[in-house]
């Protein structure tokens, strides 16, 4: 055990009782929230560790958190990361951060792991079509993002990727009534959504006839191909301007690069339409229109919900699902 300072000297230098420092390292108990900020800023300037393993036997709390994410390297999950990480790290908890590159094998093994580890709290974020708890002890809170769980009593945060499909579609239908969608070839629960969206309002402005890609997962190099014979079919012969939905902005800009090598002008005869907002909507000439999300409110509600859940506290029933609103950002490629 490293401690620099006692904890009775940690509360000299905060101005407040032993008490009072033994519960913002706790995590329990009443306190106001300039007490905990400076308690928590006397006990960092100062190298102030606790005894996590024998707190956690005392308190059966290891004030860790695991979060599940799909692909860190996705702009939009490792924003949604940092910003649950921060939220949590203030309310004193440290969190255990497992990549399952959409590998289902790779998941179950990280919950493995994350269950040994004695984590308090389990953060899931997007992925596959649904998250089954079956394997975790039953009384551990656990907290869905953009992920339908199998279990209705678990909570989910997601953002609205229904309404934003439909203001996507209905932003492009405004402009042709020659549309196409994009998609991956396996679907997340909120790609799901996205695809539902774009389709019912079709189906509701009487569009019968649509373009559709599924890219299947290789390099760049070979879904630029698959983008590149679609785009060829779509436009020979076909009204334009041909106006395609992509599920990702990742997608969308690759449709981009395709456009420029076709010498496709975009807006005038190709519209493109992403969805996230993520960093590459903004470095693509043009800058792709898309669909934003809101990874801080997103972030803010799941941590907010999963700390009252490991308090003890229980979710009211409109607490159990939580949808975001998304934002329509209309830039060069429409």
């Amino acid at each position: 055990m490293n401690k620099k300072i006692s904890i009775k000297k940690i509360a000299e230098l905060s101005g407040v009782s032993v008490a009072t420092v033994s519960r913002v390292i706790n995590n329990n108990g009443r306190f106001s929230e300039e007490t905990r900020k400076k308690v928590l800023k006397v006990i960092r300037e100062n190298n102030y560790q606790t005894n996590n393993v024998a707190k956690s036997l005392r308190m059966h709390k290891s004030y860790t958190v695991g979060i599940l994410v799909p692909d860190i390297t996705n702009p939009f999950f490792s924003n949604t990361v940092q910003i649950i990480e921060k939220n949590l790290f203030e309310k004193g908890y440290s969190t255990i951060i497992c990549n399952t590159a959409r590998s289902r094998d790779k998941e179950l093994e990280y919950v493995k792991i994350l269950e040994s580890k004695i984590v308090d709290g389990l953060i899931v974020i997007s992925g596959f079509k649904t998250f089954d708890r079956k394997n975790l002890p039953d009384d551990l809170p656990v907290i869905c993002i953009d992920r339908s769980p199998a279990d209705s009593t678990i909570a989910f945060v997601g953002s609205d990727h229904y309404e934003g499909a439909v203001m996507a579609t209905e932003f492009l239908l405004a402009e042709t009534e020659n549309l196409a969608i994009v998609k991956h070839d396996e679907q997340s629960s909120s790609g799901s959504e996205r695809v539902r969206g774009f389709e019912e309002t079709l189906f509701k402005e009487k569009v019968e006839k649509f373009g559709s890609l599924i890219v299947s997962n290789g390099s760049q190099n070979d879904q630029q191909k698959q983008i590149k014979k679609f785009l060829q079919d779509e436009m020979n012969g076909s009204k334009q301007p041909l106006g395609v939905f992509a599920l990702s902005d990742t997608l969308a800009a690759n449709i981009l690069l395709v456009a420029h090598d076709l010498s496709i002008k975009v807006p005038k005869q190709l519209k493109i339409m992403g969805f996230d907002d993520s960093p590459i909507a903004s470095y693509c000439s043009p800058q792709l229109t898309t669909i934003r999300q809101n990874e801080i409110l997103l972030a803010k509600e799941a941590s907010g919900k999963l700390i009252k859940l490991m308090n003890g506290e229980n979710l009211a029933r409109d607490e159990i699902v939580k949808k975001i609103p998304v934002q329509l950002i209309v830039r060069g490629t429409t």
